[in-house]
């Protein structure tokens, strides 16, 4: 085996043989040999082996080495044994190792062994264990679907749960608003014409009309078997509370006319006009709109068709504000919409351009004017719609001004209140919009989606908030109305007020008043009443304040003649309220039996009573405290005539009943059984309602108006016959140190009122436009100029004078503080207006005797003869415009002529008699018999008996015996208020005819300035137009048929037809026969007006009010003849038929 080594065959046999050879081999190479036996395991000699293996390794010598080369190969088994000897040393150490390793190895085989058997074992173990992982992850899966399944499910019902908890609050009211859903999709057809023809046609008419013509709808669908709401409401069906809150906010009034002004203004399709004289209405859209960044202007405005674009593209609202009756032909195409779609743009025509139209643009025109005409094309156009502030509107109003100065912080409480509450109320409707989207947009089960219940938790969470602070509020807002409404009573009177000095102005167009002035002399009235803690004494305060101050402030600014008709109709008005009188009292107090047909009514009982006053006094029978008044009469007849014949009108000799009338009631009967005592017995309730200080209108003071006035409020004089107060003017500004400049106006006169216009803005001073009725043209320029300027110099007024003119600017109306300079009505009153012009040093200008009984009696001359005017031709064949210059230079002329005279000398009476009563006075007469009249006074009153001192005028008016102007004052304050017609020079009975008249004026006055929607039958509570259609319907039965031509001119002819006589009855019959023809062609058209087949237009509104006020119509009139009432004329329309009737017939007349 070591020879198959790589040592051994390195070996060769010749090596073999050659150490044969050798008897003693060298020692090196017997150990290599020794070596290879041992390794080939053969037996060597013993002896020879004296070495030890074990020992180091035998390294030969180099000598030993060169011996060794010598022989092939035993080097290299020299080498190989050592390697060997190497490998034994080493496998001594190895084997051991092994031998462990061999035992591990079996350990290990067995153990693989076991391991392989324990692996089998594991791995279908883990096969096992793979399928029980696999069953286990199955399971485990199908656990893990059926726990999602079922957390789902417990989701679902907890969402199930969530939703039914929170909806179920909404459930009873959702199922009734479904039911209502269901009736209203039912309804929608009838509920919806009612309402297009609401936004269509309502504008222009007052809540009354408004709600006949809804009824009138309503009835026809109901006939043509519409179905339609039951309890349909206007404002439920186009708007909420959210948005009616809002509105409010924004200074629209809370009653149903306005919301409804609102709602068309806001949805029509029809840009809106509205009729706005009390300005509200373009109030309220410039809070809605400000937000939107309104643009504001008017025709007159230099920039207007600039604006106009400007709105149109860029989308912003525009406010045309005060237009008049004519709208600017620019706007044609706007108003009717006429769009050009170009592309996806609209674009319309303006003038001679077209300009793109942005869809945001909203347009809105407003004017003052308080009834205008408008065209039918401009009512096609627009959607015409009357804001007049209506009198709860305005009471809301003014309650809040109340208690925003007596209760500041209970106001600001409740505004902050109703913005909170507003919100709230819109929060809520947001929210339940938002769910009821969120619920109809879910696709599939409404619990498959998870943000609706996260919504309806959010909702229900801040619903709940919302509803409790809604709640809150409720309760507080309760709390904060009672302790409002305890100063409702001062906002009732001002909302009474003021639409008292709105209707005047139907007496005259120059009456008008704004709302804005009215609204500071309410806040002023507040202002300066007596404070006292006490709520009710109070409230009393201010409502004394505030009539007295309104009453003076409108009466210096009403000519004499409607002075004593305002009054009394305040206080008619206020007792009204106050239930102190009833509407069917009123009723019968203006109008008396005016609607009663003489030839219908009971016979008259007794002669000395007139045919007015029976029909009076069967009207007044219908009241309950006067239902017995004709048996009365007749039981007591003596007693009714003698006080029906006496001067004055003492109650005490009447029967107990009527003895013991109250103070109305006095003037109710007076009024219809004598009408010449309705003006004495007004004055005594006016006092008996109002107090003592409304029976006489205070003395004009101009420096009492200047001082209310500012820089741009003018001072508006309106002018009568000998009544300029030019004189005044001048006295005033002379005395305040002021210039005054004066411009008559007239053609051409515009440059110099420019010029002096601008001159006194800059530089202060005065500006007295006289006439300003001849320079209407001028006077718009002159209001814009006020209105666009801003800066003044604080001592710029201007002062008007104008006449009456029915084209004056409502706007300078509106804005100026009016008066009158006419003399007022009685002695008393003329004196203290007299008196109230001078002073003390007036007085004490002559230290004379003589001095002040001439000038007092100068004074009682003038309001004597400017006073007698009042009774017309009893007083003056002409009437003259005796002024108070004439006054004044009589005046002057005494101080002249006491200072000339001598001493020792006495007046000459014949020269100041002469001056008084043929220059001063007299200048002015041209009747003989009035100059006589004039002499005679002069002689009666200016001579030396003047001076004694039984000296008097009249009973009761003497000279007299003081030295203080007031001292005069008081004196002349105790005179009574009714001047007996003697003192004047008169008959008793003159004063019948004045007072008769004057009654009759003011009454008719009164009933034509009534709303007209406000009456109703006092018996049977039927509406106006039902009770004109009754009468008119009376009229038609009982109007005889007209004459046929044909016979009345054979029967003419039969009477001879050139006798005087029969041309005068061929003539009044032909006149009868036009009369009766144009009567029964208006009531017939009337009626179908009434009935709504034809227009109501403007002849047959005037007839349907002068029916239903007892006169007679203009269009009757003016081929006709004159009558008192309306029953009086058809009356005697009815004998002149049957007389000329009989007489063409029988012969008889």
């Amino acid at each position: 085996m070591w020879f198959r080594t790589e040592s051994g065959r390195q070996i060769k046999g010749n090596t073999i043989t050659n150490l044969r050879k050798l008897a003693k081999p060298p020692e090196a190479i017997m150990i290599v040999l020794d070596m290879a036996l041992i390794l080939m395991k053969r037996r060597i000699d013993p002896i020879r082996i004296d070495y030890n293996l074990d020992e180091p390794f035998y390294v030969p010598s180099k000598t030993e080495i060169l011996r060794l080369l010598n022989f092939s190969g035993l080097l290299s088994t020299l080498l190989t044994i050592h390697k060997i000897q190497s490998y034994h040393a080493i496998n001594k150490e190895v084997i051991p190792i092994k031998d462990k390793v061999q035992k591990a190895e079996n350990s290990l085989r067995k153990a693989s062994r076991k391991l392989a058997r324990a692996e089998r074992e594991l791995e279908r173990t883990e096969i096992g264990l793979a399928k029980c992982q696999h069953d286990f992850d199955a399971a485990m899966q199908t656990k893990q679907t059926y726990q999602s399944d079922y957390d789902a499910l417990l989701k679902r019902r907890d969402d199930a749960n969530t939703l039914i908890s929170g909806l179920t609050g909404e459930k009873i009211r959702w199922n009734e608003q479904n039911k209502v859903f269901e009736q209203s999709i039912e309804k929608l057809i009838g509920n919806t014409i009612i309402v297009t023809a609401f936004l269509s046609y309502c504008g222009p008419f007052n809540q009354d009309f408004r709600q006949r013509m809804i009824n009138e709808w309503q009835k026809q669908i109901q006939q043509r078997t519409i179905p339609f709401s039951d309890n349909f409401d206007i404002i439920e069906q186009l708007n909420d509370e959210a948005t009616i809150g809002e509105w409010n906010l924004q200074g629209l009034p809370n009653d149903d006319l306005s919301i409804q002004n609102g709602i068309i203004a806001t949805s029509n399709y029809r840009y809106p006009l509205l009729i706005d004289p009390q300005l509200q209405g373009k109030s309220w859209i410039k809070n809605m709109e400000r937000d939107n960044d309104i643009l504001i202007t008017t025709f007159n405005s230099k920039m207007f068709r600039q604006q106009l674009e400007d709105s149109i593209s860029l989308g912003r609202p525009l406010l045309i504000e005060d237009v008049d009756e004519e709208l600017d032909p620019i706007l044609d195409h706007i108003l009717e919409k006429h769009y050009v779609k170009i592309g996806l743009t609209l674009r319309v025509k303006v003038g001679d351009r077209e300009v793109d139209v942005n869809h945001t643009f909203r347009l809105y025109i407003t004017t003052k004017l308080a009834n205008p005409t408008y065209s039918p094309e401009i009512c096609a156009r627009v959607s015409v719609i009357d804001f007049t502030v209506t009198q709860r509107g305005l009471e809301d109003q003014l309650l809040s001004l109340v208690i925003a100065n007596e209760r500041a912080e209970l106001e600001r409480e409740r505004v902050t209140l109703a913005r909170e509450t507003t919100k709230n109320k819109r929060m809520l409707k947001e929210l339940e919009e938002n769910l009821l989207i969120k619920l109809t947009s879910i696709e599939g089960s409404v619990l498959d989606d998870p943000s609706l219940v996260e919504v309806l938790n959010a909702n229900k969470r801040i619903a709940t908030e919302v509803k409790e602070k809604v709640s809150i509020a409720e309760d507080t807002k309760m709390k904060i109305s009672t302790a409002r409404e305890e100063y409702r009573p001062v906002a009732v009177r001002g909302s009474i007020i003021y639409f008292l000095m709105s209707e005047i102005a139907l007496v005259n167009h120059m009456y008008q008043i704004s709302l804005q002035q009215f609204l500071g002399l309410f806040h002023d009235s507040m202002i300066k009443s007596h404070k006292i803690a006490a709520t009710q004494k109070r409230i009393q305060n201010i409502n004394d304040y505030l009539t007295y101050r309104t009453w003076f402030y409108t009466t210096r600014g009403l000519y004499e003649d409607d002075r004593l008709m305002f009054t009394l109709l305040m206080a008619l008005r206020i007792d009204l309220r106050r239930g102190k009188i009833r509407y069917d009292e009123f009723e019968v107090l203006i109008k008396g039996g005016a609607s009663l047909d003489l030839n219908t009514c009971p016979p008259k009982l007794f002669r000395w009573l007139n045919d007015s006053s029976w029909l009076n006094l069967l009207e007044l029978s219908r009241l309950k405290e006067f239902h017995d008044v004709i048996d009365r009469l007749q039981k007591n007849e003596r007693a009714f005539k003698d006080w029906f014949d006496k001067e004055s009108s003492d109650f005490s000799s009447l029967p107990e009943t009527y003895e013991n009338l109250n103070v109305f009631h006095r003037f109710l009967f007076a009024r219809c059984i004598s009408p010449d005592r309705t003006i004495s017995e007004a004055r005594h309730y006016i006092q008996d309602s109002l107090g003592i200080k409304y029976s006489e209108i205070p003395v004009l003071s101009l420096e009492l108006i200047w001082e209310e006035s500012d820089c741009k409020t003018s001072l508006l004089g309106l002018l009568s016959s000998g009544a300029d107060p030019t004189s005044n003017i001048q006295a005033l500004a002379k005395k305040k140190n002021i210039d005054l400049f004066i411009v008559s106006m007239g053609q051409g006169q515009e440059i110099l009122a420019r010029r002096y216009l601008q001159q006194t803005i800059t530089l202060g001073g005065w500006l007295l436009l006289q006439n300003a009725h001849l320079g209407l043209d001028y006077l718009e320029e002159f209001y814009e100029t006020l209105i666009a300027t801003d800066t003044f110099d604080p001592s710029f007024r201007v002062w008007l004078t104008t006449e009456t003119h029915s084209e004056f600017p409502i706007q300078i109306l509106q804005s100026s503080i009016k008066f009158t300079n006419e003399p007022p009505q009685g002695v008393r009153a003329g004196l203290k207006r007299t008196y109230g012009l001078i002073n003390q040093d007036k007085l004490e200008y002559i230290e004379t005797i003589y001095w002040r009984p001439l000038l007092y009696a100068t004074s009682f001359l003038h309001s004597i003869v400017q006073e007698r005017r009042k009774f017309g031709p009893l007083g003056w064949n002409i009437p003259y415009e005796f002024n108070q210059t004439d006054w004044e230079a009589s005046v002057q002329y005494i101080q002249n002529h006491l200072d000339d005279m001598n001493p020792k000398l006495n007046i000459s009476w014949k020269a100041l008699r002469y001056m008084i009563s043929e220059i001063q006075y007299g200048g002015r007469i041209t009747d003989d018999r009035d100059r006589r009249l004039m002499i005679t006074y002069a002689k009666k009153w200016f001579n030396d008996l003047l001076f004694s001192s039984d000296f008097k005028f009249y009973d009761g008016y003497s000279i007299p015996k003081v030295k203080r102007l007031d001292e005069y004052i008081d004196y002349i304050d105790k005179f009574s208020l009714i001047d007996p017609p003697q003192i004047f020079g008169l008959h008793a009975n003159a004063d019948i005819t004045y007072s008769t008249n004057r009654a009759k004026s003011m009454l008719e006055k009164i009933v034509y300035i009534q709303p007209k929607e406000a009456s109703s039958n006092i018996s049977g509570g039927e509406t106006r137009d039902k009770i004109v259609h009754n009468l008119a319907n009376d009229m038609l039965i009982k109007l005889p048929k007209n004459f046929i031509q044909h016979e009345v001119r054979e029967k003419l002819q039969n009477m001879g037809i050139l006798n005087p006589m029969v041309i005068f009855l061929r003539q009044e019959i032909h006149r009868i026969d036009r009369i009766i023809r144009i009567v029964r062609n208006s009531l017939n058209d009337l009626q179908l007006a009434i009935d709504g087949i034809i227009i109501l237009n403007d002849s047959l509104r005037q007839i349907l009010d002068s029916i239903y006020d007892g006169r007679v119509p203009i269009d009757w009139t003016r081929y006709s003849w004159e009558s008192s009432t309306l029953g009086f004329w058809f009356s005697e329309l009815l004998d002149r038929y049957t007389q000329y009737n009989n007489w063409l017939n029988y012969g008889t007349y």
